[in-house]
């Protein structure tokens, strides 16, 4: 007696469908374009999620260049004292004092160029 697969062979249809719900063309309906649609999909995520956060990286230097126009001072020299400095601040965190708190940045950067 042969053992037929119909029920296993539709729950897996089912999960890949679930996945590539909303695809266009016959990514969306075919099982063997659905599954390649799956793998690509997630070769983009993945690259994506590193693109991320150079973006973000980018996002925080943008931020902290517009500040420091106002002290003549350049990203890159300011870099470069902070590590002479050994002021540990990394950019994050120099972002949110550039936008949110500007006193504090600015006592920053008056401590950088002093030293």
């Amino acid at each position: 007696m042969r053992i037929k697969k119909g029920y296993t062979k539709h729950q897996k249809h089912k999960k890949v469908h679930k996945l590539t719900k909303g695809f266009r063309m016959t990514k969306g309906n075919l099982i063997k374009v659905s599954k390649e649609a799956i793998l690509h999909a997630g070769q983009y995520a993945y690259a994506g999620r590193k693109q991320k956060k150079n973006i973000i990286k980018n996002l925080w230097i943008t931020r902290i260049s517009a500040a420091l126009s106002e002290s003549g001072i350049s990203y890159s020299k300011l870099q470069h004292l902070q590590k002479e400095n050994k002021i540990l601040l990394n950019r994050k965190v120099m972002a949110y004092f550039a936008t949110e708190d500007k006193p504090i940045f600015d006592k920053i950067i008056e401590e950088i160029k002093s030293k």
